[in-house]
């Protein structure tokens, strides 16, 4: 196969009106991930020379989203081939292929569009290579018709289609490639006579024809090919990578006990022997190291597990959480920019941010790093080895030394040296008798007013 530079065209000037969003259409995220980001994660695989990426008027989150990468306006949309045509001075002198896909297409793989590139540059090399796929339901897409020799013949978009046109199953994705020299001349030919009145790429088909130029089409699966058009097309995308991405886990040695009540993010690592049990859901920036537990109905971001460590059930890691190896985070624990050293355990009902638990400490239940004084965070340092009793407040910036215990039920405002005792609670006083005295006079006052309320 020759060796060709590639610049990619990346559309994404949509309005996507059907998501009734404020949020630009490309910009919804699938995985945890912007759907304009997983495109171009696709595209990365293929070393392209460049890629610009086509947007509207007023797009600046976009432009942002996809820096550094160039951008072209389309001021007004008047179809895909003036979008592609917008990004010609982008693309400037650019010789080689060029290959077109959609910013609203977050389920294409790299092998696909690199079987897309290797038949434009197979020989007799066709002008231009179209994406195609065959869906359950055509709907309205554009149909590929094919000549006798199974090359393309044309594309027509549904609208303009005849009926046996419309019979035709083989769809139109929107997704060539093309010389790229070759691609804008033919878009300078196309017009807008047609229904929707606006200059379809498709129609550099039809261009190319003319000239008796060869065109090919390379299949794809269906599933590869979703256009995200609407909340309910955003959630069946969803529903898909999440299964290739519980599929990833399961393949990388990974035991989910019920895969389909899992959530992960596009850049979830997930270690070998790991066990993650129902309704576990990872946000953005997790590591989950070799033999970790993950127990049910637990909330992770931006956390680090390490080997062997158990978090949950219903534990909650935010971001800055760094579990070490065979630590234990148990029940209604919620972890945030803290550290949690090996060995170490946080097991009930507790709240450590913005702290260090040291290796082998326990920290009982109830205990709390009081970290926000409403104006600025504080950490709390707590040593190895050392024990919290339950029901502690940590009052920061304090430090607990190696090995110390606390007493429950303190607020604790110093620093503790190291192997000391520390107790803040108020002396236990005892009236002895008093309990029963107690029971006697309020029964002696609830049979009075039942009396009272006889006689009225």
């Amino acid at each position: 196969m020759t060796q060709r530079k590639t610049a990619a065209v990346i559309l994404a000037a949509g309005k996507g009106t059907r998501m009734k969003s404020r949020l630009p259409k490309v910009m919804h995220p699938v995985a945890g991930r912007p759907m304009i980001l997983h495109v171009l994660a696709t595209l990365r695989p293929l070393k392209l020379d460049r890629a610009v990426v086509v947007l509207g008027p007023g797009m600046d989150a976009v432009a942002a989203a996809v820096a550094p990468h160039p951008v072209a306006i389309q001021a007004k949309q008047r179809g895909t081939g003036d979008a592609v045509m917008a990004a010609r001075q982008a693309l400037g002198r650019f010789t080689g292929d060029a290959l077109v896909i959609y910013g609203d297409t977050p389920l294409l793989s790299p092998a696909t569009l690199r079987r897309v590139l290797a038949a434009r540059r197979r020989l007799p090399r066709p002008a231009i290579v179209v994406l195609g796929f065959e869906p359950a339901d055509p709907a309205a897409y554009g149909r590929l018709v094919l000549a006798r020799d199974g090359s393309l013949d044309a594309i027509v978009e549904y609208r303009d289609a005849s009926r046996p046109e419309r019979a035709i199953g083989l769809c139109n994705s929107g997704v060539m490639a093309a010389d790229a020299r070759l691609l804008f001349e033919l878009l300078g030919e196309i017009d807008n006579r047609n229904a929707k009145r606006e200059y379809y790429l498709t129609d550099i088909v039809a261009r190319a024809r003319a000239r008796n130029l060869r065109c090919a089409v390379v299949r794809a699966p269906a599933d590869e090919l979703l256009g995200v058009n609407s909340r309910a097309e955003l959630a069946l995308a969803e529903a898909a990578v999440q299964a290739r991405l519980r599929k990833a886990a399961l393949e990388g040695g990974a035991t989910l006990l019920d895969p389909s009540s899992v959530y992960f993010t596009h850049d979830t690592e997930i270690g070998r022997d790991v066990t993650i049990g129902p309704g576990v859901v990872f946000g953005p920036g997790v590591r989950v190291g070799e033999g970790a537990e993950i127990r049910a109905f637990c909330h992770i971001e931006g956390a680090v597990i390490g080997p062997g460590a158990v978090v949950g059930p219903f534990a909650r890691l935010r971001p800055g959480a760094v579990i070490g190896a065979g630590a234990h985070i148990g029940n209604y624990v919620e972890i945030k920019q803290a550290t949690i050293e090996p060995g170490a355990k946080v097991n009930h009902l507790s709240y450590i941010g913005d702290a260090r638990v040291g290796a082998d400490t326990n920290i009982g239940a109830g205990t709390i790093t009081c970290n926000y004084d409403g104006f600025l965070k504080s950490r709390t340092d707590i040593g190895r080895g050392a024990f919290i009793g339950s029901n502690t407040a940590l009052v920061a910036p304090v430090t607990i030394g190696d090995g110390a215990i606390i007493g429950a039920g303190s607020v604790i405002t110093r620093d503790v040296a190291a192997d000391s005792l520390a107790v803040t609670r108020a002396e236990q006083r005892e009236a002895k008798g008093w309990a029963a005295r107690y029971r006697r006079r309020k029964l002696a006052q609830k049979a009075a007013r039942k009396t009272a309320k006889g006689q009225d």
